[in-house]
């Protein structure tokens, strides 16, 4: 069972009374998913899918299941493929097939068990089939544990740009086990860092700080349990707090508390995934190399300060090497990022940073092209 001193607990509370839950985290959660399932669904809850991709069914699989029977939950899986290239609308129908055959009930629920791909299309599964079920987020990614399974957002890609067609549905539950970010390869804790990166420098300096400091000390690799849980719950609590405020991000807000300033580093980001096929880049990875784009957008444009962008700079390097960009024209990827889904009246609207901590939105044609072009020339040269 989960160690109760080694664990913590945020809790997200929305508007809607039935959009409240609880993020649990800890060392060992994965013991405690049987009992938290059955506490938030109730007794007429009979049947669990537990979808993963194989990898992650291979890694844990047999412990999620035998916490789900032993809570009197009769349990099936189903996998997905690994990869941003399978959030599609292939793999969504292959899932609600499998649900519909099963004759799945509007009282029983999903398991989401594996990184954000996983939660996305098991999160927009859940929200579509019967009108909308309920599902747990056990996600196994360190970008999943901070970032994806917290907020509601659940999507699939098409060949005109990501996550176009989605849905907000919100979780009953978030089970955040620290121990399972042992297992991940290398790649994957830097596209992890580049996400909590992101959350500390549009929404807390302290909490950017706190991040550069497990980076710099590589107390990440599992030297303190205790900080890592404390680190996570931060990086929880400040998205809760994004979200709680503004759940379906309102377009027509431009505060520094939209939920829209999570978009830093995003359109580049999205567009960069988009032009390579969704092959080269982890999200995460290509959200660092948005971040230093809009940074350098935000210096240019006499925003940001040079010490400012330096310390961005440095700390996305401490997450790790990122994939090459030097042999991507730069034109093509801002052509990919002006069809980015948060696009306003035709326009872009680049989420830009004023310090660490304080972002500001600033609409593409109060940018002048030049600095758009230099920008990303300039990051798309920089050896990694």
């Amino acid at each position: 069972m989960t160690d109760q001193k080694e664990s913590k607990c945020v809790r997200v509370r929305l508007k809607k009374p039935c959009a409240q839950y609880d993020i649990i985290i800890g060392s060992g959660s994965l013991d405690c998913i049987g009992n938290k399932t059955r506490t938030v669904l109730g007794d007429a809850a009979r049947r669990i899918v537990v979808i993963s991709n194989r990898k992650v069914l291979g890694l844990y699989g047999s412990r999620v299941t035998s916490s789900l029977r032993k809570s009197g939950f009769k349990v099936e899986n189903f996998s997905i493929g690994d990869g941003e290239r399978h959030k599609s609308f292939r793999t969504l129908q292959r899932v609600l097939f499998f649900l519909a055959n099963l004759r799945l009930e509007r009282s029983d629920a999903i398991v989401a068990l594996g990184g954000g791909v996983v939660g996305d299309v098991a999160g927009l599964a859940a929200a579509l089939y019967m009108r909308g079920i309920a599902f747990i987020q056990v996600p196994t990614t360190l970008l999943a544990q901070i970032d994806a399974s917290v907020g509601g957002k659940t999507a699939v890609n098409l060949s005109q740009g990501k996550n176009l067609v989605g849905a907000f549905h919100q979780p009953r539950a978030v089970i955040i086990d620290i121990d399972v970010l042992a297992t991940l390869p290398k790649r994957e804790l830097t596209s992890g860092w580049c996400e909590a990166i992101k959350q500390g420098a549009v929404g807390s300096r302290s909490l950017f700080d706190r991040t550069r400091r497990v980076l710099a000390d590589g107390s990440y690799r599992a030297k303190s349990e205790e900080q890592l849980v404390f680190l996570i719950a931060a990086q929880c609590r400040f998205k809760a707090k994004i979200v709680a405020g503004d759940e379906g991000e309102n377009l027509q807000r431009t505060d520094r508390t939209s939920r829209r300033v999570l978009n830093f580093g995003h359109t580049v980001g999205h567009a960069l995934e988009l032009v390579t096929g969704y092959r080269r880049f982890r999200h995460g990875e290509a959200v660092g190399v948005g971040m230093l784009v809009a940074g350098e957008i935000s210096l240019r444009s006499g925003l940001l300060k040079e010490s400012e962008f330096q310390a961005l700079d440095d700390t996305i390097r401490l997450a790790g090497q990122l994939p090459r960009t030097s042999d991507l024209d730069y034109s093509t990827i801002l052509n990919a990022a002006a069809g980015d889904k948060k696009s306003v009246k035709g326009s872009i609207q680049w989420v830009l940073l004023e310090r660490i901590g304080r972002a500001c939105i600033v609409d593409a044609p109060d940018i002048p092209q030049r600095v758009l072009n230099d920008s990303v020339r300039s990051v798309r040269q920089r050896a990694r």
